[in-house]
């Protein structure tokens, strides 16, 4: 069942995104070359708590981080470790907050250091899908023409689609009704209506879009090692159009000219 919100209840959803955007605001002045994963974990972690909200992933199904960490050729759900990033790394941090009930989710992929000019272009054309997705949202489109401007703005580009796992609706829950694949065809899938939250989030691959999943059970990875890039933002169906709740301003801040 799909649960659409109130306007008080999306102010409630703003403020939880607010919490969660500050969060990686926070995280981004700490991304470099010789900083441990875990560190970063911690001080996402920290910046929560200290700020009223909750850390939503940890402990999420015997989750052991606050963020899911996503270095290189991890797709998603990778675990927070003593792994220290190094110059020419790129790390997704996937970050959800709770907080007055409501969910907050965001996901952004840092560059540590100077990067591979072929993996930045992987980085900017997956942000770029994730504001076609967005633009997609309607009132009285289908969850798939979303699916569907992610697909095939980064396929014309030569990159592939993660299949096997998606964006979702969000609210008092973190994982709620529908899912928003980021590939399908146009004019499927379920109605898009006013009081709608949506995680909309590509997650997409340099080489083939096979993915494993490793023996903790969580850590999903390109099959082929090669790079993959993830950004999310949560959105609210307001007055027919989609409101972008989350923001990569506190982002941009940090980083300045290193902002992807």
């Amino acid at each position: 069942m799909i649960y659409l919100k109130t306007s008080e209840e999306i102010e409630l959803m703003q403020q939880a995104n607010t919490l969660v955007s500050r969060t990686l605001g926070e995280v981004a002045k700490w991304v470099a070359p010789g900083v441990t994963t875990h560190r970063l974990d911690t001080i996402a972690r920290e910046f929560i708590l200290d700020n009223g909200g909750r850390p939503a992933c940890l402990g999420y199904g015997g989750f052991p981080g606050t963020l899911c960490i996503e270095v290189n050729e991890v797709v998603v759900h990778g675990f927070p470790s003593n792994y220290t990033l190094r110059e020419g790394d790129i790390i997704g941090t996937d970050c959800v907050v709770e907080y007055n009930g409501f969910h907050g989710d965001t996901c952004y992929t840092f560059p540590v250091g100077e990067i591979d000019p072929k993996v930045m272009a992987l980085c900017k054309t997956t942000k770029e899908s994730l504001y076609k997705g967005i633009e997609a949202c309607v009132e009285g489109k289908r969850i798939g023409d979303i699916a569907n401007a992610i697909q095939t703005y980064c396929e014309a580009r030569g990159y592939t689609i993660v299949r096997e796992m998606c964006g979702h609706g969000i609210g008092k829950k973190m994982h709620e009704s529908p899912e928003v694949p980021n590939y399908g065809r146009r004019g499927i899938g379920p109605v898009i209506k006013n009081g709608m939250c949506l995680a909309i989030e590509p997650m997409v691959n340099m080489g083939s879009r096979n993915v494993k999943i490793a023996s903790d059970g969580w850590t999903c990875s390109t099959k082929d090692g090669k790079p993959s890039a993830h950004y999310e933002h949560t959105i609210a169906m307001v007055n027919g159009k989609p409101q972008i709740l989350t923001t990569f301003d506190y982002i941009q801040e940090v980083l300045g000219d290193r902002f992807i």
